[in-house]
């Protein structure tokens, strides 16, 4: 049965998410400084897809001061194409990758006194291991060797449920995620940023389709008829910093989700 949107959500707490720390060298991209106090939690890009060790340091010191839970945001090793694009790595690289990654963070955790507290992968990476069994295996059991104690994002829905399986066969914790700033395929899974309207820009569409997504659906790409809609069952919702309208994006979400009577918290 597709849900309604007067459905109660099955909870009225939820986490708001955004890649970050992704500048590099003398290239800024984003603006971690406006975005990260509207945000309870954060990616944060480890150096293969974007970021620099300067920029991690700093994005773990911001995000330590504004409260936020911290996240590794492990991509493939593609600092021209941003990490979006499909690189043939074998099972084996992906979880060297990913413990190489995950450890530079860990390093500056430890300096700083801070906990990590989620996993996700970045981009084509993260298209990947929702599709492809054996990378997912790969990506997990290095979550899992390196840091058990962190959940793992998932992609919400249909398009999630192979990789929440995978997690959960590695002993991982899963944190369910959805993009109001994405649109999604009949299928539940994310659309392909080649196809028209595949990246929302407008805040107050994005604030309505993030308020949609609490409440445990969202509508494909394309499909106005509310049969059509995909159920998800949300923990945490991503903004992309990437978006030029991040910022902006955010705020309008918590508004929306504030009025509608959701309370915006980092999962304990």
């Amino acid at each position: 049965m597709n849900p309604s949107p007067d459905t109660p959500p099955t909870t009225t707490t939820i986490d708001l998410n955004a890649d970050a720390g992704e500048s590099f060298g003398n290239w800024t991209l984003g603006d971690d400084e406006a975005l990260f106090p509207l945000l309870t939690s954060v990616n944060l890009a480890l150096g293969f897809h974007a970021g620099d060790p300067v920029t991690l340091e700093a994005a773990v010191v911001r995000a330590q001061a504004h409260g936020l839970g911290i996240g590794a945001h492990p991509g493939y090793p593609d600092l021209v194409g941003f990490g979006r694009r499909a690189l043939a790595l074998s099972a084996g690289e992906i979880r060297a990758a990913t413990l190489y990654q995950i450890g530079a963070l860990q390093a500056f955790l430890t300096v700083h006194g801070a906990a990590l507290g989620h996993v996700k992968a970045h981009g084509a990476l993260y298209n990947r291991i929702h599709e492809d069994r054996v990378a997912g295996e790969a990506f997990c059991g290095a979550v899992r060797a390196l840091t058990p104690g962190a959940a793992l994002i998932v992609l919400a829905g249909p398009g999630g449920e192979a990789l929440t399986r995978t997690a959960a066969a590695a002993g991982l914790a899963v944190r369910r995620e959805a993009f109001p700033e994405r649109a999604y395929t009949a299928d539940g899974r994310l659309a392909a940023r080649t196809l028209p309207g595949s990246s929302i820009h407008d805040p107050a569409q994005a604030a309505r389709r993030a308020l949609d997504m609490a409440r445990g659906w969202v509508q494909p790409l394309g499909e106005e008829d509310e049969a059509q809609r995909i159920a998800l069952q949300v923990d945490t919702l991503c903004i992309h910093g990437d978006n030029p309208h991040a910022t902006e994006i955010a705020r309008a979400i918590r508004q929306e989700l504030g009025a509608a009577g959701f309370t915006l918290a980092a999962p304990a």
